[in-house]
């Protein structure tokens, strides 16, 4: 057994020995469990990874590892430069050896992982979550606990990528390499964004938001993906109540990037072309 599966095998064994037993067994395990969160915090472990097939994987035992840390931290005073904070989780610091480039006050919590090349403007990442190579997290964007953010990805100014904890089993939110989300975006409730997909300014999918796919001679619908270079603006859809008719959000999908150009250039066009603001 590699020393992975091991740490795997003893943190699920702590976790049953916690919910029998309660947070006195936990106390014995600490080791185990920061154990779990320094992986995170180098990238050698994931919250969901992706197997041969394409599909998404996420493994619970991490994220009730990461529950146990909240209950084991003690509450601390920190200091950043002339400022103090009051939490339980310190923030990441060491960023050159990352290669990692961050603009203040940017922060990432402890056991957050960035690839070389990524930038971080005046924005925050929070445990758990992972961003690719040369992934752009522009200011005031977010990346929510366990979120996963695929290379050379353009988070936009003000966006909001949710996080997800409980229940474990839930998916966090996934956006895969090469994806531009346009500024003022919400992604939460565990929705896939699929490779280079683009999504307008103020696009907001959540689990139940139907997402509309126009493209062809019959009109689709499905929640909690988008597809691979899809272009997707946001929308509304009228609906029957009671007193009448009213409008809900929905989310339309209306072209797709063309394989044709470079990423850059067809990025340019499906902008100028579908007059998407960003």
């Amino acid at each position: 057994m590699n020393p992975i599966e091991q740490l795997k095998s003893d943190v699920e064994n702590l976790i049953k020995d916690v919910n029998e037993r309660g947070e006195e067994s936990l106390k014995r395990g600490a080791n185990l469990v920061t154990d779990v969160i320094d992986h995170l915090d180098n990238g050698s472990l994931r919250v969901a990874s992706k197997d041969l097939s394409g599909e998404w994987h996420v493994n619970e035992w991490i994220k009730e590892a990461i529950l146990l840390y909240f209950k084991l931290a003690p509450m601390q005073e920190y200091k950043v430069g002339e400022f103090y904070y009051h939490d339980k989780i310190p923030l990441k610091k060491n960023y050159k050896e990352l290669k990692v480039r961050v603009v203040p006050p940017a922060t990432a919590r402890f056991g957050s992982f960035m690839e070389p090349g990524v930038v971080l403007m005046p924005s925050y990442v929070n445990i758990g979550a992972y961003v690719g190579g040369g992934t752009m997290v522009d200011t005031w964007a977010t990346v929510g606990s366990c979120a996963q953010i695929g290379s050379g990805v353009h988070l936009s100014g003000g966006v909001g990528i949710g996080g997800v904890l409980e229940p474990a089993s839930a998916r966090p939110v996934i956006i895969e390499d090469g994806a531009f989300i346009g500024s003022r975006c919400i992604v939460v409730e565990g929705v896939l964004i699929g490779k280079e997909a683009v999504l307008g300014a103020n696009v907001t999918l959540t689990s139940s938001t139907p997402i509309i796919d126009v493209r062809g001679s019959h009109i689709t619908e499905a929640k909690g993906f988008v597809p691979p270079r899809a272009v997707v603006v946001p929308g509304t859809r009228e609906k029957e109540v009671s007193g009448g008719k009213i409008f809900t959000s929905c989310a339309y999908i209306i072209g797709e990037r063309k394989e044709s150009t470079d990423k850059k250039t067809s990025l340019n066009s499906v902008l100028r072309e579908f007059a998407i603001q960003v």
